[in-house]
């Protein structure tokens, strides 16, 4: 009995092919269910790549095309920069190729930056981190004051207000650019200037002492301040006195020429802007005995000659205006009494109190 089960369950084991084959089957499948997953898994690392590469990073609808990025940001901060900007659709993609390109730093590359729309993560990793900045258009008209120039500029370019009016009142900076606080506003020339955003406040009165120097090279401007007897910012002093006398540049030349003839036979200037500036009562529409009377070195009511420095920023026709000052004898002038806003002019006082009375009445028809 023994022997012959045993023979029949050796004949069973050899000849019974299904369960030699269970095993083999099983193993089969769990290798192909592994092959497939494999290649699920590199086409997903395969299809990444050039999905962050060659597709689109950039929406076609973003709502501004400019972006700015601060002095000293990190890729973090970039990074939240771009997607407050709505630039990047894939913040993931943006990581890996930034990763890639070598475009993350400790400190980031600053400036204003044109973003195109459809661009891929790619062209817009390649414009951050080497591409032209945008730059912007900085406009300066005649602005009266420091500080104002620093509201002004601090509109435009990264360095704020406060960085500017401190560089603006830095002696020792001040010291080695050749100006005072008294004259440095001497050297703005109102005009519009192309600049990069990403400007700090010494960098900007250095591209502001650069076109400077390239007004005074046009036109022979130096030689006619010499002629004068005067220097740029003496020029500049009396051109600020000049622009805020008229808003008419047609007789600006005429108002220089009184100016002139009153410095040169040692007469008070007695200009009304000065007093104004002296006490700061802006918002006057009516010089007072207070304003002439007030002590102050900028008072040309009080003391003769060109006050310590400019009034206020001056327009290159007031600058010009000085420089080629109308040559005549006048030593007077007055508002019209229209609405003109001109003046008449005078060679004698007495001929300019019939000028001043004539506005007078002019001024009480109006109820002024």
């Amino acid at each position: 009995m023994i022997s012959s089960s045993l023979s029949f369950s050796l004949f069973q084991t050899r000849h019974n092919p299904y369960k030699s084959m269970r095993p083999k089957k099983s193993a089969a499948k769990y290798i192909l269910l592994f092959v497939l997953a494999a290649l699920l898994a590199g086409g997903y690392f395969a299809w990444q790549p050039l999905k962050a590469i060659y597709f689109s990073g950039v929406p076609k609808d973003i709502p501004d095309q400019f972006v700015c990025i601060p002095t000293g940001s990190s890729f973090e901060e970039v990074v939240q920069i771009l997607k407050k900007g709505r630039f990047i659709m894939d913040e993931s993609d943006f990581r890996w190729l930034a990763e890639k390109m070598n475009y993350k730093k400790d400190k980031m590359r600053a400036g204003r930056f044109e973003i195109k729309p459809g661009w891929t993560n790619r062209e817009l990793i390649q414009h951050l981190r080497v591409g032209e900045q945008a730059p912007v258009r900085l406009v300066l008209n005649n602005e009266r004051l420091p500080e104002d120039v620093a509201g002004k500029a601090s509109q435009f370019i990264e360095a704020d207000s406060q960085s500017l009016i401190t560089t603006f009142r830095d002696q020792s900076f001040l010291n080695e650019i050749g100006y005072t606080r008294e004259t440095l506003i001497s050297a703005l020339i109102p005009n519009t200037y192309e600049m990069y955003w990403n400007t700090d406040a010494k960098g900007f009165v250095r591209r502001m002492l650069k076109e400077h120097d390239a007004f005074w090279d046009k036109n022979n401007r130096r030689l006619k301040a010499k002629n004068l007897g005067m220097t740029e910012t003496e020029v500049y002093t009396l051109a600020s006195i000049v622009e805020r006398e008229t808003n008419t540049n047609a007789e600006k030349p005429t108002i220089a020429g009184v100016y002139l003839n009153r410095l040169k036979i040692g007469m008070k200037l007695q200009a009304d802007p000065t007093s104004v500036f002296a006490t700061r009562d802006f918002a006057t529409r009516r010089v007072t005995e207070y304003h002439t009377t007030f002590d102050s070195p900028y008072n040309t009511y009080v003391y003769k000659g060109l006050p310590p420095g400019p009034i206020s920023m001056a327009s290159i026709p007031s600058l010009d205006a000085v420089l080629n000052a109308q040559q005549h004898k006048y030593l007077y002038f007055c508002a019209k009494p229209d609405d003109s806003g001109t003046h008449a002019f005078a060679e004698t006082f007495a001929a300019h109190k019939v000028n001043a009375d004539r506005f007078q009445a002019y001024v009480r028809q109006k109820g002024f």
